[in-house]
């Protein structure tokens, strides 16, 4: 529980006392400190979304060692959610795309009455999400400061306004890969392809040309994967990451791309399901921060899980910021790791598993 989560509580403490069971949701409450407050106040039926299946986990584990299991129900980001709901806690997301959608979604499908206690310390926070916000709401009140965060009390909502802002996820056709590309507001980089799965993909053709089964390693909105599905007809691709909104924009491009019986979505965290020695190919491009913060141990966890999963001869191919310089990690803990392009920003190597 940080400032924030203390806030949010202390601002609508009121309605969450007045609220009836089913009243309450509460989207992006990171370890469970929202849900599990109000669940102490006596709300049961909270509907919960968390994006990131970590926090679905620490929730779960927090609700037991609190007693505080059966009291929230778990949802996707779809409108049985909110659906009627009079009150609706949010830590604000970073990106504006995922603020338009869970803002819209509520909009439309909450209690006409609804208030939202949207907050976040200050320093996360932008006059963007306020002008997101007022798209769908008729108010955004904002609080004073305290203990650098800050919370913004939503109400009146339009849901006409919410409609005509159209359906996600999004999509966008890139002609120079001919892909669709489908994402949800929080999936990296939305419907574009950065730059290193781009360098990735120039070289992708080469990867284990007898590959028969490959994963999409943190799949984000899967366009590895499916463009490994539309390349190799023999192939069939498991895009994994911990990221539900991911999960669902992976799922989405492989439809948008006719690949659905080649591609398979799975929500985990690294590749804790997956069987040992199971894949002839592993592709990645790590993610190199947690929130704000720069952290390059899920990029160590995710070759660990990596060479654990591999088949014997299988490779990993990363694409990774070259200034992290993580080829002698690669070596250590994959295998032999040989160079295979390399531009003024990116690095993509090809690992062997002996």
């Amino acid at each position: 529980m940080d400032a924030a989560d203390r806030l949010i509580l202390d601002t609508a403490a009121e309605a969450l006392g007045e609220a009836g069971d089913g009243d309450v949701a509460v989207i992006g409450d990171s370890y469970g400190a929202l849900t599990l407050a109000a669940a102490f106040q006596g709300g049961r039926r909270i509907r919960v979304y968390q994006d990131a299946l970590t926090g679905s986990r620490a929730l779960a584990a927090n609700a037991e060692l609190l007693g505080l299991d059966g009291t929230y129900e778990e949802h996707q980001l779809d409108p049985s959610l909110v659906t009627g709901a009079r009150v609706v806690l949010l830590r604000l997301p970073r990106s504006l795309d995922a603020l338009a959608e869970i803002a819209a979604l509520i909009a439309e499908h909450a209690h006409p009455d609804a208030t939202v206690y949207a907050g976040g310390m200050v320093k996360h926070l932008t006059t963007g999400m306020n002008g997101v916000l007022g798209q769908v709401f008729g108010s955004v009140q904002a609080s004073l400061a305290r203990q650098k965060a800050r919370v913004l009390t939503v109400t009146d909502a339009l849901p006409a306004a919410a409609a005509a802002l159209g359906s996600w996820p999004r999509r966008h056709y890139d002609d120079h890969l001919a892909l669709w590309v489908c994402a949800h507001g929080a999936a990296f980089a939305g419907t574009s392809v950065d730059i290193g799965t781009r360098l990735l993909l120039g070289v992708l053709d080469d990867a284990v040309p007898d590959a028969r089964t490959a994963i999409d390693l943190g799949c984000g909105t899967g366009v590895l994967a499916s463009a490994l599905a539309m390349r190799r007809p023999g192939i069939h691709v498991i895009a994994t990451d911990q990221s539900a909104a991911a999960v669902a924009s992976a799922a989405a491009t492989a439809s948008a791309n006719g690949v659905t019986s080649r591609v398979t979505v799975v929500r985990d965290d690294a590749l804790g399901g997956r069987p040992d020695a199971s894949a002839d190919l592993i592709v990645l491009n790590p993610p190199f921060h947690i929130g704000s913060a720069v952290h390059t141990g899920i990029a160590h966890r995710m070759f660990t899980d990596a060479a654990r999963v591999l088949s014997p001869g299988g490779e990993l191919w990363t694409v990774w910021n070259s200034h992290l310089g993580y080829r002698a990690a690669l070596e250590r803990t994959v295998g032999p790791t040989r160079q295979i392009a390399r531009n003024a920003k990116f690095t993509v190597t090809a690992s062997h598993r002996p």
